[in-house]
């Protein structure tokens, strides 16, 4: 036995290829190599005979001198374990990818990298079957492993390519099959199985293998939509985001079984529509495996969860909201990485996506791993996921999460355990290079998808071109606003007074980033109640104070989002296992705190001055931000034409009428929109079919109005 031959049998070999297959020798005729641990026969099968391999060895290697020149690749007949089946020769192929794939990859410019990577049905030389490719440069050998082989590592070892990268095609596999790498580490020899990191399908949860992906064959209808959003004016357009957890919106209620995407597409997507939002917000769909972790502990960044059906399923469900009119946005998680031993934490027995050094490559609040952004190959992996998402399944735009934490190599640390770049700074350089590269390459590929920054610190240019030094972001979550505002709602009415800067001092940034206003899941959650939790008082002001909340939200500068939940005032904190409270909707509180957001949410959209210049200090005015003992706000929003909205909002449960506020104009303002509405579940107090202005100046504008300001409400005038 040769040094080849053992690598071969003991699992060592790297290049199977220099030894399987059909060679020529030295002043002889060509010899054909079969490894099969398992087989007790293999026969060659040619146009003309059946013959017989020797068995050399009875571990398993088979061979047949003077080889006829069709055994490349052969066609063989196996019997194993009893069973007799026919196969073509994995080891009878080329090499499958160029050179300028691994080139763009090692450089960590293969944007469309899961069309290399992964495994992919295709045919070759005529022959069917399915092709893999996986990146691992610290491993001695890697083997396909799965239902075809039964899980046995020594039966299709892959060829070692430049760059770490591996590649086998092996004949005769379909659509379904189920598949890992097997890895043998060349430091340690320590062997384990890991699923691939560019895999398109999964198992259905608890179970963990790939599965072999069939081509997508939903056809599309949305050409018109993609066609608009490429021409869309998006930050003079309205945007309001109902943020959804797909797992719990609704549950069947026989089993407690999630919705599928098409039973989504006929609920969900109407739903949205008829409640006047713009996008839906998908909380992480990529597969993940542990339900309680909302998605945001990825293991399948190129894969939709198998939970709610097939890829086509979601290609389906994203079609028919953006023919509805519905955009929607992916909540993407580039920051971290659980530490599942079978999925990318030391995926070749190295730290390979994430860093060595845990004070690099470990996050300690969520325990999981930090890609290591300084690696070409990751960078480029990141990348990859960011398009396929946007390109395979026509997503508008990601909103990507925990951006503060990819941005500070000191996040959530104590001073002795981080590393400073080589500035001595504690900004993560490579982290920033992998935002900007990210943004450029989405608006740049997908022209009107956005991008959307979950960033809670006061990181400058966030949203601003990466050409003046910005990171490149659309938009920003203002995470500042959202803050002050529940602090502010929180309070027992008596005590706002003395917190009216939690209301106007949001004012003095707001149009240094493009904002988000987000009401979002982390408002829901981990003890802090819901929405209409947070609210003082009994259940008439609880009511009240959502309704003014949401009110306040949408006339307030910036785009708007709101976890599901908060539309329908869901009593109980948001919880992953179960479905939304919808029986609540047949109180009279709770059905009118959905007319209200319905109402107001319809306004927003079709009202310019709510929404064309939120990132303008010209779509703004204070009429009146003084009048802290009353908690009383007032303010202007204007539109590019000049036509303007007057916004008056009181925070106290005491009526306030004959109270005189400036306005711009003269004429008839009439009120437009008023959360104490009977309608809602108010008291219904308000200014009737409106209000003639008054020749007095006040407050700096040239007219005035004499209004009457509901408890703890939010009234919205406009000239006619």
């Amino acid at each position: 036995m040769n040094n080849t031959t053992e690598r071969l049998f003991t699992g060592r070999l790297h290049d199977p290829f220099s030894l399987l297959g059909l060679h020529p020798e030295k002043d002889s005729a060509p010899v054909l190599r079969i490894f099969r641990p398992r087989a007790t026969r293999v026969d060659l099968i040619t146009d003309t005979a059946t013959i017989p391999l020797q068995c050399a060895d009875r571990q398993g290697l088979f061979i047949l001198k003077n080889a006829p020149p069709e055994a490349r690749p052969a066609r063989l007949r196996i019997v194993e374990d009893g069973h007799s089946f026919e196969i073509v020769d994995p080891y009878g192929f080329d090499p499958i990818l160029s050179n300028d794939e691994l080139h763009l990859f090692s450089e960590g410019r293969l944007l469309e990298a899961w069309r290399t990577f992964g495994a992919h049905i295709t045919v070759l030389n005529t022959v069917a079957g399915v092709r893999f490719a996986v990146w691992a440069p610290n491993a001695e050998r890697v083997s396909v492993v799965g239902n075809f082989n039964t899980w046995d590592g020594r039966v299709h070892p892959m060829r070692a390519r430049d760059g770490g990268v591996w590649e086998l095609f092996i004949p005769g596999l379909v659509a379904g099959d189920l598949y890992r790498y097997e890895i043998r580490n060349r430091d340690s020899g320590a062997v384990f199985a890991k699923t691939d990191p560019y895999a398109r399908h999964f198992e259905q949860r608890p179970s963990t293998a790939c599965v072999v992906p069939a081509a997508a064959g939903h056809p599309w209808h949305d050409h018109a939509w993609l066609a608009q959003r490429a021409q869309s004016d998006w930050q003079h357009a309205p945007m309001n985001i109902y943020e959804v957890h797909a797992g719990s919106w609704r549950r069947h209620p026989d089993k407690n079984s999630f919705y599928t995407w098409r039973e989504m597409a006929d609920s969900l997507v109407p739903y949205a529509i008829d409640m006047g939002y713009t996008h839906l917000e998908l909380l992480p769909i990529t597969e993940h495996p542990l339900d309680e972790s909302w998605g945001y502990q990825t293991t399948g960044y190129f894969a939709p969860s198998t939970r709610f059906g097939s890829p086509d399923d979601l290609r389906y469900f994203i079609d028919s909201a953006h023919q509805a009119g519905l955009g929607v946005l992916l909540d993407w998680v580039p920051g971290h990485f659980p530490q599942d031993a079978w999925a990318l934490a030391r995926f070749d027995g190295s730290a390979l996506y994430e860093h060595a050094d845990p004070r690099q490559g470990l996050h300690q609040d969520w325990g999981t791993h930090i890609f290591n952004y300084g690696r070409n190959e990751v960078r480029g992996f990141l990348l990859a996921s960011a398009h396929y998402w946007l390109s395979e399944f026509h997503f508008d735009g990601l909103r990507v999460d925990a951006v503060a934490s990819m941005l500070y190599l000191d996040y959530s640390r104590k001073a002795d355990e981080w590393i400073p770049n080589q500035y001595g700074g504690r900004e993560n350089l490579e982290a920033i290079a992998f935002l900007r590269e990210m943004n450029i390459m989405v608006h740049e590929a997908f022209p009107g998808a956005l991008t959307i920054a979950e960033e809670s610190t006061s990181w400058p240019m966030v949203s601003r071109p990466t050409y003046i030094g910005g990171l490149g972001f659309s938009m920003k979550w203002n995470m500042g606003w959202m803050n002050d505002t529940l602090a502010y709602l929180h309070l027992d009415p008596v005590f706002r007074r003395y917190h009216h800067d939690h209301l106007t001092f949001g004012q003095l940034y707001a149009y240094s980033e493009n904002f988000v206003l987000p009401f979002s899941h982390d408002e829901v959650v981990h003890g802090k109640g819901s929405l209409l939790g947070k609210m003082p008082g009994d259940a008439w002001q609880q009511f009240a104070n959502l309704r003014l909340l949401l009110t306040y939200q949408m006339a307030s500068p910036g785009k708007k989002l709101n976890f599901m939940g908060n539309e329908i005032g869901q009593g109980r904190e948001w919880s992953e296992g179960r479905e939304l409270d919808w029986p609540t909707l047949q109180s009279p509180w709770h059905e009118g705190a959905q007319r209200c957001a319905r109402d107001i949410n319809r306004l927003y959209r079709d009202t310019p001055a709510l929404f064309e210049l939120d990132f303008s200090s010209d779509g703004f005015g204070w009429i009146d931000c003084h009048d802290a003992d009353q908690s009383i706000l007032a303010f202007l929003r204007r539109d590019l034409h000049g036509g303007t909205v007057l916004c008056a909002f009181n925070f106290t449960p005491v009526l306030r009428q004959g109270y005189r506020l400036g306005c711009p104009q003269a004429g008839h303002w009439r009120e437009i929109f008023n959360s104490d509405s009977a309608y809602y579940g108010g008291s219904n107090q308000g200014n009737g079919a409106g209000l003639e202005s008054h020749a007095q100046p006040w407050m700096g504008l040239p007219h005035s109005l004499v209004i009457t300001l509901p408890p703890l409400a939010g009234i919205l005038l406009r000239l006619d």
